[in-house]
């Protein structure tokens, strides 16, 4: 049997809330039981034009409208459509052409290019395009679109069930559906049941194990025999924002304690605090202790952004950036923390010192460029960093992302040339300004994943990332594969605009959880917040998993049987 796919843009909102640059993008929607259209991905767009780019690096935003699809002789899907400016307006560099785009599976793309109308190797689906021009008002008649905000129909393609399955498992945030409950569980005293776990299963296919918390008091462990008692999935909690004001956050453990620090909004990024805790839930209520401000040093004078604590052979440091006064100067630093130092104790961390290249020369030139949110991760034996860095004169190019090695044993200073990595080269990169940044690494498998921020920090922010796999050369940017679209945006979680800026830990359950900010409102401050990083079935994550899906209410409590043998 064949499923019906949705192809459609959207009428753009407003500028604010779903700009042109996001609408004029390719949407995807599928048809329920009852002939009712559902959205894919949150109504929001999963192929975007790639930007042009000039000689001088700077780039033109495009956008699209009126795409065509159609299976090639290969098999494989072709992709027409109408490029625009990002902006809606007519594309001056593509007369007489469309662009042409090529796609397995209608969540990974391939963008080939500028076709001349005229192309007789695209001569008949040339055709086609401009004839289902015409015909698409009639066919959208036949559905339901009473529930898609600002569908702009295109076109229906018919595909096979396992191309819509595994469309639903990569574009639906999966909920937990089952719980696969043990036949019993051996315990011969009380301790043996304290690091049970269960494997839950999510609507996407994928399995996640869950810490159980058993209720012992019915046992007589002195008895051999089997009880059935009542127990539950332990779930973290976190009431979020878990921190008003309070952006870029990240979380890192270290000697058995984990440690929260993130860019202060409440005073203009003026100075920088940090919280402890024996657990990650009590760094939502842990004292701050200030660790660096504008009176300490005499060339640290304001806007203290986007700290990140990072663990380098053995000495824990934190990457964050600073100007000695003026927003020109601001560019990439580092603290160290003394050996046997305490992080919450101001007076044992560094003067903070500027990175620099492998010849101990600016990483950028002050007065022109700016250097910020610098991350750093260890890959395959080497170190490397990866940071923004925005050229304002003599023309403003937007934020960068640029990747070097790293001297593990003088982590201020880089063991490469900077590459540039990638450019905000999509809508959703260059909306509102031309941003990426707020990089971070995440490992599952052997994938490497950065995840990174783009556009303006209002309530357009959004996330995506590249990823590359072991054995590869990761300055070689071409090895690098970049997200089509974004996979945390405003539409991904009710009520969150403006999420980004992630970083990511792992607790003692080999659970990882993501720290990120939002605008909980449009008008709200940047605040920090924290879930549960959720793989999907390609290994990918996904950032939109809320608690009230990740474990159900109705599938919390269960019974388990407790073997007690005494032998």
């Amino acid at each position: 049997m064949s499923k019906e796919l949705i192809i459609y843009t959207r009428e753009a909102i407003d500028n604010i809330i779903y700009d042109p640059r996001l609408a004029y993008s390719i949407h995807l929607a599928y048809v329920d039981d009852n002939n009712v259209v559902k959205a894919f991905n949150h109504n929001s767009g999963v192929f975007f034009a790639k930007a042009t780019e000039n000689e001088d690096g700077s780039l033109n935003p495009k956008s699209l409208k009126d795409p065509y699809v159609f299976e090639t002789k290969s098999g494989i899907y072709g992709i027409l459509a109408t490029r625009i400016e990002g902006d809606g307006a007519d594309d001056t560099q593509s007369r007489e052409q469309l662009l042409y785009a090529e796609t397995e599976d209608f969540v990974h793309y391939i963008e080939k290019g500028l076709v001349s109308v005229k192309d007789i190797a695209f001569e008949n689906q040339i055709k086609f395009y401009f004839n289902e021009k015409a015909k698409r008002e009639q066919k959208s008649q036949s559905y339901d679109f009473s529930e898609i905000e600002g569908i702009v129909f295109a076109q229906v393609v018919k595909i096979s069930d396992s191309q819509m399955e595994y469309l639903k498992k990569k574009l639906l945030t999966p909920e937990m559906t089952e719980v696969k409950i043990p036949n019993l569980i051996k315990a011969n005293i009380k301790e043996d049941l304290e690091n049970q776990f269960v494997d839950t299963v999510f609507s996407d296919g994928t399995i996640v194990s869950k810490k159980l918390d058993i209720d012992a008091a019915s046992i007589d462990f002195s008895k051999t025999g089997r009880y059935t008692v009542n127990a539950n999935l332990v779930q973290k909690h976190f009431d979020n924002p878990v921190a008003v004001n309070r952006a870029d956050p990240d979380v890192a453990f270290w000697n058995g304690k984990y440690y929260f620090i993130a860019t202060n909004d409440a005073d203009g990024n003026n100075s920088l605090y940090i919280r402890e805790s024996e657990t990650i839930e009590g760094l939502a209520t842990a004292k701050e202790h200030l660790i660096l401000d504008n009176d300490m040093y005499d060339n640290i004078k304001g806007l203290l952004w986007a700290p990140e604590l990072h663990e380098i052979c053995g000495r824990l440091y934190i990457f964050h950036a600073a100007t000695r006064g003026e927003f020109f100067a601001e560019e990439s630093r580092l603290m160290t923390l003394k050996e046997g130092g305490n992080p919450v104790n101001k007076e044992d961390w560094s003067r903070p010192e500027r990175i620099v290249r492998m010849d101990g020369s600016q990483l950028c030139e002050e007065g022109k460029e700016i250097t910020l949110d610098m991350t750093c991760f260890e890959w395959e034996g080497d170190h490397y960093v990866i940071w923004s860095q925005r050229q304002f004169l003599p023309k403003d190019l937007g934020a960068w992302l640029y990747i070097a090695k790293l001297n593990p044993q003088k982590p201020w200073m880089l063991a490469s040339e900077p590459v540039v990595l990638s450019k905000p080269d999509y809508g959703w990169g260059n909306n509102h300004t031309f941003v990426e940044e707020g990089p971070f690494a995440l490992v599952n498998g052997d994938t490497l994943y950065i995840t990174f921020s783009a556009a303006a920090v209002d309530v357009s922010y959004v996330v995506s990332y590249l990823s590359i796999k072991k054995g590869q050369n990761l300055l070689n940017p071409a090895e690098w594969i970049k997200n089509n679209y974004p996979i945390l945006t405003a539409r991904s979680v009710k009520g969150e605009y403006g999420t980004g800026h992630n970083a990511y830990v792992i607790d003692e359950s080999g659970t990882v959880w993501n720290t990120y900010h939002a605008r909980f409102g449009v008008d709200a401050p940047r605040s920090s917040a924290i879930r549960r990083v959720h793989f999907d079935i390609d290994g990918a994550p996904m950032l939109d998993v809320t608690e009230e899906l990740d474990i159900k209410d109705s599938l919390k409590d269960i019974q388990i049987i407790v073997e007690v043998s005494n032998m």
